[in-house]
């Protein structure tokens, strides 16, 4: 899984992997309908308190998935920082947490600080 954030989009690229055990496609996000941006320390368990989700779930290791409603997705790791963002004008997604060691200079950059 790799994040690349642009001026225009921000892009999750998932492993043919994660993609296919998750259920899942790539995530892009015009950086206009992003707010909200914060980091999470512990994403895996903000991923295992969000109710029923449908892909790879391995509690309290990692998870590729999105809510039954499909307004959340993650793509989180034990041990790995979280950024986390509300999305809008993409429905059903209305939140996205994806775990990356560079979650703290991303979610400065979404901010735009």
């Amino acid at each position: 899984m790799r994040i690349h954030v642009s001026d225009e989009l921000v892009e999750i690229r998932l492993s043919r992997v994660e993609k296919v055990l998750g259920l899942m496609r790539d995530i892009r996000v015009p950086r206009a309908d992003v707010s909200d941006v914060e980091v999470v320390a512990d994403g895996v368990r903000e991923a295992m308190a969000a109710g029923l989700k449908v892909g790879l779930r391995l509690p309290w290791l990692r998870f590729v998935a999105r809510t039954i409603k499909l307004d959340r997705a993650f793509v989180v790791r034990r041990g790995v920082p979280a950024l986390a963002f509300s999305v809008h004008g993409q429905e059903p997604l209305e939140r996205v947490l994806v775990s990356t060691p560079e979650a703290a200079a991303l979610a400065a950059r979404l901010q735009g600080r």
